[in-house]
């Protein structure tokens, strides 16, 4: 009975590890922030260049994303993050729809903070993908 329920749980530990792991299928899926949201976080623009990065070039700046949205999820309170969603469900881009939030003084603050980790975490994995290229 112990090795039926040890082989069911190592199977399923590893279809998780799949699904959690595979970049086609956690971009495809909805970011959940809270129990009663579901919220779709747009994802970057992708530029004719991104089509030729590597796979591991694409997980490490989806990775980066994710933080960021997971971050900037814990800031926002329940009104702000489905006005955030309105936002970018209506067409707006990812900065549009943080613009037009209507953030205090401190979650102004964490978010610019966090965006632009973001940015300076993107600026270094592009440029270490530029040196390796042009070995």
């Amino acid at each position: 009975m112990m090795l039926n329920f040890t082989k069911i749980v190592s199977v399923l530990s590893v279809i998780f590890m799949l699904i959690v792991l595979s970049p086609t299928i956690t971009s495809a899926a909805p970011v959940n922030f809270n129990t009663n949201f579901t919220v779709a976080i747009a994802p970057a623009a992708k530029s004719s260049s991104e089509i030729n990065f590597t796979p591991q070039v694409r997980q490490q700046l989806q990775a980066v994303r994710q933080r960021r949205n997971r971050e900037i999820q814990k800031v926002l309170d329940s009104s702000q993050l489905t006005e955030f969603t309105r936002n970018l469900r209506s067409g707006d881009n990812f900065q549009q729809a943080l613009d037009k939030l209507n953030l205090q003084g401190d979650q102004k603050e964490m978010v610019e903070a966090i965006v632009k980790i973001c940015d300076l975490k993107t600026k270094a994995i592009l440029s270490r993908y530029s040196h390796q290229k042009g070995k």
